[in-house]
């Protein structure tokens, strides 16, 4: 660690210092709805330090290949993660948006219906495979990242996320699968 990190983390040490650059929106998107918005949070130089450590550290010394992340704050966590455990990145995306073949998992919101996809080709059967995301609500897209993991012949390790939204019992979704969450509300 250099000068310039520990210099950071004196300021942001650990996860209940994290939770207070989270700021609370309520009515947002929809009323009765309190958003947790992490962008104050991303603009901290040190939070954002932090939070990468934070989610990256259960995962030193033990093998992962490779990181996944689900569009569009995945990618934020989810490259710095990878970059923090020297391994590649994966990117899971909306329909539509990856050039080549793709594999396709649908799944259910809470009003409707969404798709994600990956590149047939981007992870190799017998990888072990860290999915990484802002935040665990509803289990929905993290559910679909897992199976679009496990039909690539990969190994789900675990799911890694910044925030966890415990009431909402997304965690049931993923099954038997690890969760590691730095906050949980």
């Amino acid at each position: 660690m250099d000068a310039t990190q520990k210099d950071a983390w004196r300021a942001v040490s650990d996860a209940a210092d994290l939770q207070r650059l989270i700021r609370d929106v309520p009515d947002f998107p929809k009323h009765g709805v309190l958003f947790r918005d992490i962008t104050p949070l991303l603009a901290d130089a040190s939070g954002l330090a932090m939070a990468v450590e934070l989610m990256a550290q259960p995962f030193r010394g033990k093998h992962v290949d490779v990181v996944v992340g689900a569009e569009s704050r995945g990618f934020i966590f989810g490259t710095a993660v990878a970059k923090a455990l020297s391994v590649g990145f994966v990117p899971v995306r909306k329909p539509g948006k990856l050039p080549c073949e793709t594999r396709r998992c649908e799944y259910q919101l809470e009003y409707g219906s969404d798709a994600l996809e990956i590149h047939k080709d981007a992870i190799q059967r017998g990888q072990k495979v860290l999915i990484v995301d802002d935040l665990l609500a509803t289990g929905g897209t993290l559910a679909a990242c897992c199976a679009l993991v496990r039909e690539s012949g990969a190994k789900v390790e675990a799911v890694a996320v910044l925030i966890e939204l415990a009431a909402l019992g997304g965690r049931t979704r993923l099954g038997d699968y690890p969760v590691f969450s730095v906050i949980s509300y």
